[in-house]
């Protein structure tokens, strides 16, 4: 995966976290209006414990939303807002509200949950959720609790909540198959707008995306950089004689072997037809005739194969540093000279010419 993808997709994952904090600080608005609400409510319905212990809930909702204004934690935020739901729920659970109606107010925390959770964090919560309201329906003696349901109650609560979070589960899990989904075809998408698709190397227009970025390092930090335009010598002879897939094999075979060649931090692509380039960022003249040498060399002595027939390849190649240039368009013009010098001395070398194993030659000095 390019840097730009890490990037776009890191950009994507932050647009969606600050969406979620939105909802959360939204959500909690809300929850501080309806617990004032309801609790002014029990106030006038003469349940005055009931009453402030809602009020006092606006406390820590209020206190989760100014502490992520300060800190901008929203993991923070998240956890904060699910623990006082849940102790909320708790004590809704445990003292039944007004009416014993307090536990229908659980229904609003499954969809929360997962949604804020992952699907196995939100079953994990949600399971130990329902051990809390088996031992409050089972023992209503117990310390703090203070309400005691029907067995009618308890009967359709647990049923109309496993149903609920049964259905949130589902919805969830689509929801992520989908993104996931859409964010595999993306990718896909992305890769073939990138991507040669015969060679699997980048197209021209990433390269052409690569160099400016490049040429902006360079002018911004002066990081040089260099480029190597390379042309498989008498390609049309191949195509002629062998076949167009003759053809097609050979320039598979060329990108696998520039591949081994090329350092990581290097971007090989296919320029156009049998050409191809080579950035080479942080690199000099000297350093990138050197690579070129190597890889001209380790194609004059490859195999390439097809159909059990032998083809004989060699490449030329025009290597350039942009500080003999002053422009994008100037380094590629300096590199195209540079590979017709190597053409019309003889095919199967690199201007400027150097030393090699299987080539003694003068060093040119022309850039």
């Amino acid at each position: 995966m390019t840097h730009d993808t890490l990037a776009d997709h890191a950009s994507s994952r932050e647009q969606e976290e600050r969406q979620i904090s939105r909802l959360l600080n939204g959500l909690s608005v809300m929850a501080v209006v309806f617990l004032a609400g309801i609790g002014t409510k029990a106030w006038y319905a003469e349940h005055p414990v009931h009453a402030w212990v809602l009020w006092l809930f606006i406390v820590p909702v209020a206190f989760n939303m100014i502490w992520y204004a300060w800190t901008r934690d929203r993991v923070a935020q998240k956890a904060g807002l699910l623990t006082t739901v849940g102790l909320l729920f708790a004590y809704l659970l445990a003292s039944g509200g007004e009416g014993n109606t307090g536990p229908l107010w659980f229904y609003v925390f499954p969809p929360l949950l997962f949604y804020l959770t992952s699907l196995k964090g939100g079953t994990a919560i949600l399971l130990f959720c329902y051990l809390l309201a088996i031992i409050v329906f089972q023992f209503p003696g117990l310390p703090l609790v203070t309400a005691e349901y029907s067995t009618d109650f308890k009967i359709r609560f647990f049923a109309t909540l496993t149903f609920e979070s049964i259905f949130c589960f589902v919805l969830e899990a689509g929801r992520l198959r989908a993104r996931n989904r859409l964010l595999a075809l993306a990718k896909t998408h992305e890769r073939a707008a990138r991507t040669d698709e015969l060679t699997g190397l980048a197209n021209r227009r990433e390269m052409q995306n690569r160099l400016d970025t490049e040429f902006s390092r360079f002018k911004r930090a002066g990081h040089h950089f260099s480029v190597v335009l390379i042309d498989l010598d008498l390609f049309k002879r191949i195509n002629d004689d062998h076949g167009h897939n003759a053809g097609d094999a050979v320039l598979r075979q060329f990108a696998d072997l520039t591949n081994t060649v090329v350092r990581q931090s290097d971007l090989a692509a296919r320029w156009g037809g049998e050409e191809f380039l080579l950035l080479l960022p942080d690199t000099s003249l000297l350093q990138a005739l050197a690579l070129a040498e190597r890889l001209r060399a380790e194609v004059a002595s490859t195999q390439f194969q097809y159909q059990g027939e032998t083809l004989p390849v060699t490449i030329s190649a025009g290597v350039c540093s942009i500080s003999k240039a002053g422009s994008v368009n100037e380094l590629l013009k300096q590199a195209d000279i540079q590979l017709y010098n190597a053409k019309d001395a003889g095919r199967n070398r690199i201007a400027p010419r150097v030393r090699s194993q299987g080539i003694t030659e003068s060093t040119e000095t022309r850039a």
